[in-house]
């Protein structure tokens, strides 16, 4: 749809005050009427004809248009409160939405959002731990969030105690990107003691939340939290954790998200050390040493900052190869794409293209459509 314009987000915030609809049925509406305004437009019997949309809901679509003056004055306050604090609102549809975001299942629809996303922040992990760590896993964040940090990675944790604070300071103090996640409104800072963290990241890299402002870190919040830490980073790290914690949870998340997983083995018999023991036991989660296991299981995925900061490998192309090589991503591309990126014809394309596959570098697929394997 584009940008949203002041109306439309009325129209969003008037659908998300919908009990029981939330963004997966919004989406659903979305593919039969194409906007917003059609949806609040349509009739009962042909909202009833979106999957999991029920008489009940239909109806509840339908009457929430009455209440439009009272959201209409909600989000201008929500807009004007945003701006005295340096906030604001990003949609879906924005241009400056986290991609890898915009990729699970179930994305918001619009994040509330302090700083500015910047290109590397699509080369992101997330660390995430016990809000208690033992001196091993203190030691083990500060150790490994360094080195992600002096290759250029974003470090994406949840601004909590513990692990994620850690996670979040290290990467400052390496001059790195830092983004937090969390639980609340963005003018309710939750541990209230990292306040100073709080305002240095959204300085310097970006604070986000799901949550309309003035939303207090209720339980509840943390499993949504969860699922954009894991969703807007290409992986995730666990720390240390016990069985039940939080960074549990979003590790399975990642693992819904078809993200990787990474844990850091600890002692037996340390309570911290159960959960990411657990992981790596089942199998859920590659077990790390350093920061290289990761970046050399996410080689592909960090395919734009390789050669800047980690040692390319060594392959044995010729200048045609390495330049059709270059182009490619994990994404698959059409040769005329290829073609046009590399200033190459469309058949010599597809001489390297082949001999790039006979080498075991590139995929093809149906209809002349090629990606890095």
């Amino acid at each position: 749809m584009g940008k949203l314009s002041f109306e439309q987000l009325v129209d969003l915030f008037l659908l998300l005050s919908v009990e029981r609809i939330g963004p997966a049925k919004i989406r659903a509406l979305l593919s039969k009427f194409r906007n917003l305004q059609n949806i609040l437009n349509a009739s009962v019997n042909e909202l009833q004809e979106v999957e999991g949309i029920s008489k009940e809901l239909s109806s509840r679509i339908r009457k929430i248009s009455s209440q439009r003056n009272d959201i209409k004055s909600f989000v201008e306050d929500e807009l004007t409160k945003l701006k005295k604090i340096g906030g604001r609102i990003v949609t879906v549809w924005d241009e400056d939405y986290p991609p890898l975001l915009k990729k699970i299942y179930d994305p918001p629809l619009l994040i509330y959002i302090k700083g500015s996303f910047d290109e590397r922040d699509k080369y992101s992990i997330a660390v995430v731990g016990t809000r208690v760590p033992t001196n091993y896993g203190k030691l083990q964040t500060e150790k490994i969030v360094s080195e992600l940090a002096s290759q250029g990675i974003t470090i994406v944790s949840g601004l909590a105690r513990g692990i994620d604070s850690i996670a979040h300071k290290t990467a400052m103090k390496n001059n790195s990107r830092t983004i937090a996640v969390i639980g609340s409104g963005l003018d309710v800072i939750y541990p209230p003691e990292n306040k100073k963290l709080f305002d240095e990241i959204s300085e310097k890299g970006v604070i986000i939340s799901e949550f309309p402002l003035g939303t207090k870190p209720d339980a509840v919040n943390f499993p949504k939290r969860n699922r954009i830490i894991s969703g807007i980073s290409l992986g995730t790290l666990v720390i240390e954790t016990g069985i039940n914690g939080g960074a549990m949870q979003t590790a399975r998340l990642a693992l819904d998200q078809n993200r990787e997983v990474f844990a850091v083995p600890g002692n037996l018999g340390v309570r911290q050390s159960e959960g990411t023991n657990l992981l790596i036991q089942r199998g859920e989660a590659e077990l790390i040493t350093s920061a290289e296991d990761i970046l050399t299981e996410l080689e592909l995925k960090l395919k734009p900052v390789i050669g800047k900061n980690i040692p390319k490998p060594e392959r044995d192309l010729n200048i045609f190869e390495e330049k059709i090589y270059n182009s490619l991503t994990t994404e698959p591309l059409h040769i005329d794409k290829i073609s046009e990126l590399t200033n190459l014809s469309t058949s010599d394309c597809l001489v390297h293209l082949l001999s790039l596959e006979f080498k075991g570098l590139v995929k093809q697929l149906p209809g002349k459509v090629f990606g890095l394997i």
